[in-house]
């Protein structure tokens, strides 16, 4: 990376990476998705410690990316204005509420073992796009 693009990044609002990541994270789980319908694999799940499911609708993958990714975006501003070092603390946060993110498609009843498995797939896909977008951000800013 060149001195012309770290100061460009740094200079770009977090909000806008946000925007970017959400975008590119909702695109590819939702094709996620799609590919595991395709697959065969139920598009059916059930809340935690359920009896019944309810089916994975499309869309549902892009909803739920850009939900998660405005919180993200809230804590990335949050730890540019507040952490020592922003873009590591950022990292470790965000890989622990992705591995906290497992407890409801493992938890979820009555969901076959195929769907829970593509559930936190699509979780680390998403989280694997994203949080790189913010780290690059966050340590453009720091340096």
């Amino acid at each position: 990376m060149d001195i012309t693009q770290t100061i460009t990044s740094a200079h770009r609002p977090i909000w806008l990476t946000g925007v970017a990541a959400a975008l590119a994270g909702s695109v590819a789980t939702e094709l996620f998705g799609l590919a595991a319908r395709a697959a065969g694999i139920p598009m059916e799940a059930g809340s935690i410690g359920a009896d019944t499911t309810d089916p994975v609708m499309v869309g549902m993958f892009a909803m739920g990316t850009v939900i998660c990714t405005f919180w993200g975006t809230i804590l990335a501003m949050l730890l540019a204005r507040f952490a020592k070092n922003p873009s590591r603390t950022f990292v470790w946060a965000a890989v622990a509420l992705t591995v906290l993110s497992f407890t409801t498609p493992v938890g979820a009843g009555a969901t076959a073992l195929s769907t829970k498995l593509m559930l936190c797939a699509a979780h680390v896909l998403a989280a694997a796009i994203i949080i790189p977008m913010f780290a690059r951000r966050l340590s453009a800013a720091e340096a």
